[in-house]
This record gives C-alpha cells, sequence and structure tokens, in this order.
C-alpha cells in the first residue's frame, strides 16, 4: 500500500469515528455519552462485531478503564466508568445500594392513563437465565402527542414522552416493563410493537428512542456528581415531529 493510501484511510477512519463525548471526567471516573447503535464491549452478543466504546475510549483516553454498568447496543446516553479498581468497586457498591439514580427518556405506543406510576414485575435474567427476580421501574408521562396515521380501527396514531427511573437493574427491564403495559418502546424490534415502529421510520426516525438522559451519584472521594447527555439528533426529531421539549428533570 503506497503511503498517500495509508493516511488517506487514517483520515477517513478519524472523520467515522469521532471522539467520544465526556460528560464528567477526573482522575479517578468518568461519565461518557454513548451513541446510539455502538456495543459497550465484546459479549456474545457482538456477532463478529469488532467497533466498541470500551475498546474506544481506552484509545481515546489512553489509560485502562472499568466499566461499572452497561447499556444496551440500542440505548444513548450516560454510562459510567472508572479509571481502576477500587474506584469501580467503591461504585459498584453504590449502584448495588441504590445510591445511583439513573433517568431515562423514552417515547411509548398510546396515552398511559396516570402522569406516574410505579412498575413491579419479576423479569428473567435473559437468554440462558430464566429465573425471575423482582424488578421495579418508575414512569413519568411529560407529554402526548397524535400523528396523522391511522393505527388499527383509529384514525390517529397516538404516542407519549415518558421518563423512567429502573430501580433494580435486570435484563432490556424498561422495553420490557413497557411491553408488560403494552405501551411498547418505539424502534424497540425486540419487544415493541413492528407497526408503530414502521410508522416512525416512515417519518426518518430509525432508532430505539430509549436515551440515559442523567446520571447522579456520590463520587468517593466526597460530593454528588451529576451527568447529562444531551439528545442525539434523530431522537430530538422524533419529539419534534410532535413539538414536544423536554421538561427539566
Amino acid at each position: 500500500m503506497m503511503v498517500g493510501e495509508s493516511v488517506a484511510d487514517e483520515a477517513v477512519a478519524a472523520v467515522a469515528s469521532p471522539p467520544l463525548q465526556l460528560l464528567h471526567q477526573d482522575e479517578r471516573l468518568a461519565v461518557v455519552n454513548k451513541p446510539a447503535g455502538l456495543m459497550v464491549h465484546d459479549s456474545k452478543l457482538a456477532r463478529g462485531e469488532d467497533d466498541f466504546l470500551a475498546d474506544r475510549l481506552r484509545e481515546q483516553l489512553g489509560r485502562q478503564i472499568f466499566l461499572v454498568h452497561r447499556l444496551d447496543r440500542a440505548t444513548s446516553g450516560c454510562l459510567l466508568l472508572a479509571f481502576d479498581r477500587d474506584t469501580a468497586s467503591a461504585l459498584g457498591k453504590s449502584l448495588m445500594g441504590g445510591e445511583v439514580m439513573k433517568d431515562y427518556l423514552t417515547v411509548c405506543r398510546g396515552w398511559p392513563a396516570e402522569a406516574a406510576w410505579r412498575v413491579d414485575h419479576d423479569l428473567d435474567g435473559g437468554p440462558g437465565k430464566p429465573v425471575k427476580k423482582q424488578a421495579v421501574t418508575d414512569f413519568q408521562r411529560l407529554q402526548t402527542g397524535e400523528l396523522g396515521v391511522p393505527s388499527g380501527e383509529f384514525t390517529t396514531s397516538r404516542y407519549a414522552m415518558l421518563r423512567c427511573q429502573p430501580q433494580t437493574g435486570r435484563f432490556r427491564q424498561i422495553r420490557r416493563h413497557l411491553k408488560h403495559l403494552s405501551h411498547h418502546m418505539i424502534g424497540d424490534t425486540s419487544h415493541g410493537d413492528g407497526r408503530h415502529n414502521r410508522i416512525f421510520r416512515m417519518q426518518g426516525v430509525h432508532r430505539m428512542l430509549l436515551h440515559a438522559e442523567r446520571l447522579r451519584f456520590p463520587h468517593p472521594e466526597g460530593g454528588v456528581v451529576d451527568a447529562r447527555a444531551p439528545l442525539d439528533r434523530e431522537f430530538q426529531k422524533a419529539l419534534d415531529l410532535f413539538g414536544w421539549a423536554v421538561p427539566s428533570a
């Protein structure tokens, strides 16, 4: 390969993979804004892929990282990581102790009747983990709207923007709890409603609408970290269909 071709390839790669946005960083930990569609780390679900957030961050920051929690590939937003084992352990204990507060934004089909409610519905651990455990999620209805697209016997299709706080950490918890309520998450191809997913794709929205909006947790050295992740362009496009603005958390 010629030198000029090698330089050109590196330039293309740089354009394809811009630096990940750091929402908070200090000597012990960081919060990164994970893009939708990027897997966090290699796993059985990777299916031969070789592009992972963990690898990108190690290269971008030039140091070892320890993931404190996970986000699904299709989910965007706040992801917490540590730079050493002791910090990762301390943050993991805060997470298990319920000291880490997580806010998510999503869009679902239908209009939930209540302004705020809690789902306490046991879930299994995903493929190969059939034992069900308690799973609790709090929801708030933020906005409601309609699209002029027929749905079943109705002349329009109704949707709502929700804020969600998972109180436990089960496999795909928010997505599965919304399915349990028959208020399926838009863009969820595993647990959602294909008819409504197609309606949004026809409007140019091709991602699952789940965003880790905010992360609050005690710093191991004292004080509280409060990180917020901005919406990406495609999630914002979905909200613009209804003229929705996100109320402050």
